[in-house]
């Protein structure tokens, strides 16, 4: 009986989505007054990405990849996928669906057959209006495939964009040299930073992109040999896509993303935060062109990926890039201490690094998908060699780190989605026999409890140069962990989600002077009424282990440190219109037995939109015993630029943002920010240092769209 009673509601489920497909969509045709309606789709929303990154990440932190979440974000809003060919893997990728909601979205293209609209997603079972809002900007409904010919008249993305800025303070490192000091090092550039990007694209066909960039104090050069071509740092790629077998084609600068990111990471993590669920699984995107200004974790040559068979993808890349060290003869054999990413090259000793070791890579990937969108299973294979041996110094907790100039690492991955549970896992092992595991389970536990579960593990020797599976620390590398996360939505005006996180480090960190362990914990509340407001608060404390600072011992007692922050989030908004939001956040950090220290601080932000005018500002009030317990608040700031200061000491932070449409293709941003300490005379330190209790900058923006 209980079995005829659930045909019966699938029967009336499918005939539903059927007389809304067939029946309602021409009816809608007629009254939006369209002869065909196929050809009329909801005007695609314009992407807010700094309010998608403010809600995934509500307290930031200076080890979260941030940045790489931006370029993400934006790439699959510049990218958006035909929901008649998408995968789930890319749908997971959008960070919008549920497991349950994926499953009915495969169920209905299955047996209705191919979108017709956009519109219909308000069929499928599950799928809230919510939920479709914030996904229509990542998707569409292709009406066919362009000619690659007639695709290069198309482009879906034309655009040229250069941005300039400088700080109106006087820095250390462009002042004149004071002979009365031992430091004679200053910055060879001038005190301007600039950034140009050129992109020419078609979303699933083509992207031909440019990329310079010039840092404050970073002097123009051309060095082919080092691979600087005027500017400091110069990316560019030209891709192909979806051309018959041939499913990705690039050359020049890209990233590669396959499983759960213990061989390849593409370069992103969302890491832990407020979306403590969709966060323990990585999708499997691929090949993507390298789009950022960061001058480390990307390949630069050639890379492929060509369907065997429909089931059967194969990846295969070679890259040659230059890195930055410090390389020195030791034995007869050039060596480097480590391998520096800061990008800067301003002085003589940082532009004397600049680009001075060539790594080579060389990757395969093959990735077979099981029928019906259930699941896959890969292989990654990825060697690196360098033209300098790694040796780092020569300290205790260094000991199982990679040493030489060449790795292999390979790694099996895999999931597999069943009902309303998704499985998934990766295991690998580099050269020296280190190994490396992460597995887990995301499930929809009904309509309103989504729950995931992930344990991993990494041996001290296991070693990955571009892996970046989920970890407390930066790398995969010396650590196991247990990670649970739980989100409870009784209805669409509610939300609470957590997580706990539990990890231990076998061996010695840098400043942990011995094996430690520790846990993370965060709560979330949300209550939004209506379209408008929204309100959340949130909460997490961090237990870790760190060296006491300035101990008496000539080996420093290894401390428990604790660090908590709170926030209350205030928000109204009439979206694209008017928002205003009012965030009081606070929090300590303590070593065991110490001293707290303890901050705040309260911001208001302010964003307008005239007929052709955006305004955006920021006013916010900070106060904090030191650094220890400083409060990282992200801003708004221009297109492709992001900002995530510090906030410590006592002072105020404000900014002041402006966009305004010079012509219909010209776009023109200005903006403004300063932050004014009241006890401080001295901001920054070494060559950033500036004299003075304020830190002010400028910047401007211009994009033209052929």
């Amino acid at each position: 009986m209980h079995s005829n009673g659930k045909s019966h509601m699938f029967v009336n489920n499918e005939a539903a989505c059927a007389i809304f497909r067939y029946f309602f969509l021409p009816l809608l045709g007629i009254f939006i007054g369209c002869k065909n309606l196929f050809a009329q789709e909801p005007p695609r929303p314009e992407m807010d990405v700094h309010q998608l990154i403010q809600d995934f990440i509500p307290i930031a932190s200076d080890d979260n990849n941030n940045s790489g979440l931006y370029e993400l974000l934006f790439q699959l809003y510049t990218n958006p996928l035909d929901l008649n060919v998408v995968t789930a893997d890319e749908l997971t990728a959008t960070l919008i669906l549920s497991q349950t909601q994926i499953k009915c979205f495969f169920d209905y293209r299955q047996k209705l057959g191919p979108f017709l609209s956009l519109y219909e997603l308000q069929a499928i079972p599950n799928f809230d209006l919510t939920t479709i809002r914030r996904l229509l900007p990542f998707v569409i409904v292709r009406a066919r495939a362009l000619a690659l010919n007639e695709s290069f008249q198309n482009p879906s993305q034309h655009f040229l964009l250069l941005r300039s800025g400088r700080l109106l303070e006087k820095q250390k490192g462009f002042s004149a040299i004071d002979t009365s000091s031992r430091s004679t090092s200053r910055y060879q550039g001038k005190p301007l930073y600039g950034n140009l990007r050129y992109r020419y694209a078609r979303a699933g066909q083509y992207s031909f992109g440019l990329t310079m960039e010039n840092d404050a104090g970073e002097k123009l050069r051309w060095r082919p040999e080092k691979q600087i071509f005027g500017a400091d740092f110069t990316s560019f790629h030209g891709q192909i896509m979806n051309r018959g077998r041939l499913k990705n084609l690039i050359i020049g600068d890209y990233q590669m993303q396959a499983g759960q990111g213990l061989v390849m990471a593409g370069g992103f993590s969302l890491g832990k935060g407020s979306e403590v669920i969709r966060t323990t699984y990585r999708s499997t995107t691929g090949l993507r062109p390298f789009t950022s200004v960061l001058e480390a974790g990307f390949f630069r040559g050639a890379a492929a990926t060509y369907a065997l068979r429909k089931q059967l993808d194969v990846t295969m890349f070679y890259s040659y890039t230059r890195r930055d060290g410090n390389p020195e003869a030791l034995q007869d054999e050039l060596t480097v201490s480590s391998l520096q990413i800061s990008g800067y090259h301003r002085t003589q000793t940082e532009r004397e690094n600049h680009g001075a070791v060539g790594e080579q890579n060389v990757g395969f990937h093959a990735l077979y998908k099981l029928f019906s969108q259930r699941g896959q299973i890969g292989i990654t294979v990825l060697n690196t060699f360098y033209s300098a041996a790694l040796h780092k110094k020569d300290d205790l907790y260094n000991k199982f780190e990679f040493q030489g100039n060449q790795n292999t690492v390979i790694g099996l991955h895999g999931d597999y989605r069943w009902q309303n549970v998704h499985f998934f896992g990766e295991g690998a092992r580099s050269k020296n026999g280190g190994l490396g595991g992460v597995g887990g389970l995301i499930a929809g536990l009904g309509r309103t409890i989504d729950f995931t579960l992930l344990v991993r593990h990494y041996d001290r020797s296991f070693h990955s140069l571009y892996g970046g599976a989920i970890s407390e620390a930066t790398r995969p590398i010396n650590e196991s962990g247990v990670y649970w996360g739980l989100k409870y939505a009784p209805n669409r005006r509610w939300q609470f989600s957590g997580f706990y996180d539990r990890f231990y480090f076998p061996w010695l960190k840098y400043q942990i002077d011995a094996p430690s362990d520790g846990h993370d914990y965060f709560l979330h509340a949300l209550w939004k009424p209506n379209k408008k407001l929204n309100m959340y608060a949130v909460f997490r404390e961090k237990h870790k282990a760190h060296n006491e600072p300035d101990s008496e011992f000539p080996i420093p007692r290894v401390l428990k440190t604790i660090r908590r922050t709170a926030m209350i989030n205030f928000e109204y908004a009439m979206p694209l219109r008017f928002s205003v939001r009012t965030r009081l956040q606070g929090g300590d950090f303590r070593y065991e037995g110490k001293a707290k220290s303890s901050g705040f601080t309260i911001v208001q932000d302010i964003s307008y939109r005239l007929s052709k005018m955006e305004f955006s500002m920021r006013m916010a009030f900070f106060k904090t015993d030191d650094y220890d317990s400083r409060q990282y608040v992200y801003e708004k700031d221009m297109l492709y630029a992001f900002s995530l200061p510090a906030y410590y000491d006592q002072g105020t932070r404000h900014y002041v943002m402006l966009r305004y449409p010079l012509s219909k293709k010209m776009k023109l941003w200005l903006r403004w920010s300063q932050t004014r300490y009241s006890k401080m005379d001295e901001i920054s330190s070494g060559l950033n240092e500036i004299q003075g209790k304020k830190r002010s900058e400028l910047k401007a923006q211009v994009i033209y769209q052929f």
